[in-house]
């Protein structure tokens, strides 16, 4: 077992959270301003066709953004997508004010972290993010469902794989606290039967999943997304 793990477990849960969100708001000083186009562009209708309320929000980063066929694989579930490509969950955290709380959702699905732990943060700082995500959306409308959909393992990124196996684990533990929030392991479903990545489920890129991709993941999120 990592140090990292053991230190995780030693330490209380109360003093863990509490650092947890003081990191988080401290990475929440820098205002994300190099995605404001991005969300201008995803709210420009909202004024005069705003989404209805009670509607299942997609949030995060490009794996989300590059879920277009959210209405065609969801049938009877209303879907509203504002993923923003290449984007970090603190990301998301800043711009819930504008893409999740206004829409008044009774479910929001969350795909981020990837890109932080690519990045070099820590999982323990991508948790912290997660945490206070949450604690956004639930200060303001506390009976939303939160789904963390799990970080996948991309080909192109296997050299973060045990950062990415920790954090899903942290999360999931996180999640398994709150009957308000659910892990979904969208994960496992991309690797084959020895834990290895398919590279025929990615784009050329070895990081962006193909259709076929997208096939697994609605599988394995829809029984999660009924009222």
């Amino acid at each position: 077992m990592s140090a990292v793990v053991i230190q995780l477990q030693i330490l209380p849960r109360l003093v863990f959270c509490s650092l947890a969100l003081l990191l988080s708001a401290a990475s929440l000083q820098a205002t994300p301003d190099k995605w404001r186009d991005a969300i201008d562009a995803l709210t420009a209708n909202d004024a005069t066709h705003p989404p209805p309320a009670g509607a299942v929000v997609f949030i995060g980063s490009s794996s989300i953004r590059y879920w277009a066929t959210l209405a065609r694989d969801f049938p009877g579930i209303i879907s509203i997508n504002r993923g923003f490509g290449g984007s970090e969950l603190y990301d998301s955290v800043f711009y819930a004010d504008r893409v999740v709380l206004p829409y008044h959702p009774r479910l929001v699905v969350l795909y981020a972290g990837e890109n932080d732990l690519n990045a070099g943060q820590s999982p323990s700082t991508v948790v912290s993010h997660f945490l206070a995500f949450t604690q956004k959306i639930h200060a303001s409308q506390p009976q939303t469902k939160i789904i963390f959909l799990a970080i996948k393992e991309s080909p192109i990124r296997s050299k973060i794989r045990p950062q990415v196996l920790l954090t899903n684990q942290l999360i999931a533990a996180e999640c398994a606290r709150d009957p308000r929030c659910r892990f979904v392991d969208v994960a496992t479903p991309l690797l084959d039967n020895q834990g290895q990545t398919r590279p025929e489920l990615f784009r050329p890129d070895r990081l962006h999943l193909l259709p076929a991709g997208y096939v697994l993941w609605t599988k394995t999120l829809a029984p999660y997304l009924q009222p």
